[in-house]
C-alpha cells in the first residue's frame, strides 16, 4: 500500500514493499526522512530540486514523485 507525502510543489509516493532499506534517502537527507519519526516522511524540510535528487537515487525505486501543478 503506498503512502503520499506533499507539499505545495510536490508529492513523494512510497511503496514500502518495495524499499530494501539501504538508507539512501536517511544518509541525503536526514531532516526530512527520519525512519523513527511519525511521520517519518517531511518532505517540507528541503526544497522540490533536493528532494527530486534524493529520489532519483533511491536505488529500489520504493520513492517516486509527481509535481502539482
Amino acid at each position: 500500500m503506498q503512502k503520499e507525502y506533499k507539499t505545495n510543489d510536490i508529492t513523494i509516493i512510497w511503496k514500502p514493499e518495495l524499499c530494501q532499506h539501504a538508507g539512501e534517502c536517511v544518509k541525503r537527507l536526514p531532516k526530512v526522512y527520519n525512519p523513527k519519526g511519525r511521520p517519518w516522511c517531511k518532505p517540507e524540510n528541503a526544497t522540490t530540486e533536493e528532494l527530486i535528487a534524493q529520489i532519483e537515487a533511491c536505488p529500489s525505486k520504493a520513492l517516486s514523485y509527481k509535481l502539482n501543478k
